[in-house]
């Protein structure tokens, strides 16, 4: 049956109900898909939806987040594209829907988040089994946000995405509202992914500096980089899947940040 949604940029679709053949490309979506139970059903990702890894080498890869093989795409003829306002290009969309459904998230908080598992989980009739998801969700966030008052973690901090040039997770993020849930106070006040100097970061004066393993792989090397500059910071290295997956990774990310938050107190 046919059967029409709106996606998160007030764009329309209308799909076959429930849709058999699916291509996600966006990482963090395909492996809620997965998780919600959807193994037959998806026919393609991306070369960076690497979670699961089992299902990742049993399907057909179809370019990049960025860079799509749009002739791939039409020849495996999907009934839903699922993607992701800041993840892909605007022209690879604009093109794949002259040709297929496709529906698009657009995120930067929490709720964001478990509002997309919720409408996902509708677009592909798992609505139980995303309302699951976002129970564990957010019951766990709730008890991370408790946690972080009760320990009074009130941290100065700084997130590093890229180097040459360092590049920051600034406000308007997904991983300045999942830093600010676990107690921590973004320094940097620009919004999406400024650029900026260590130079400049050392006015900031920021208790920690964390250093993604994605999308640029910081190592140990970096934080003796980051530290000859800024002497009086405490620098980490974090699991950028973490702070920025928000499909069902974000169930995974309450242990992790239960831990995490150990190191702040």
């Amino acid at each position: 049956m046919q059967k029409s949604f709106t996606d998160q940029m007030g764009r329309e679709i209308t799909i076959n109900f429930p849709p058999k053949r699916i291509i996600s490309i966006v990482p963090s979506q395909t492996e809620l898909l997965f998780d919600l139970g959807l193994d037959r059903e998806i026919i393609g990702l991306t070369k960076f939806c690497i979670h699961p890894i089992e299902k990742f080498a049993e399907r057909t890869k179809v370019g990049g987040t960025k860079k799509l093989n749009i002739d791939l795409i039409k020849d495996l003829k999907p009934d839903l594209i699922i993607g992701n306002k800041e993840e892909n290009t605007q022209s690879d969309i604009e093109e794949l829907s002259e040709y297929f459904p496709v529906w698009m998230s657009d995120i930067f908080t929490l709720d964001d988040a478990m509002k997309t598992i919720g409408e996902i989980g509708a677009l592909v009739n798992r609505e139980p089994e995303a309302s699951y998801l976002n129970h564990l969700i957010s019951a766990g966030f709730n008890d991370l946000k408790t946690l972080a008052l009760q320990h009074r973690i009130d941290k100065k901090i700084a997130y590093l995405i890229w180097r040459k040039p360092y590049m920051a997770a600034g406000k308007n993020t997904f991983i300045d509202d999942i830093m600010l849930t676990n107690g921590m106070t973004n320094m940097i006040k620009q919004e999406r992914y400024p650029t900026i100097t260590l130079d400049e970061l050392k006015t900031l004066n920021c208790e920690l500096i964390l250093l993604s393993s994605e999308p640029y792989p910081f190592g140990e090397k970096h934080i003796e980089e980051i530290q000859a500059v800024i002497p009086n910071a405490k620098i980490m290295l974090v699991d950028g899947e973490m702070f920025s997956w928000y499909g069902s990774r974000l169930v995974k990310a309450v242990q992790y940040f239960f831990e995490f938050q150990k190191e702040l107190y």
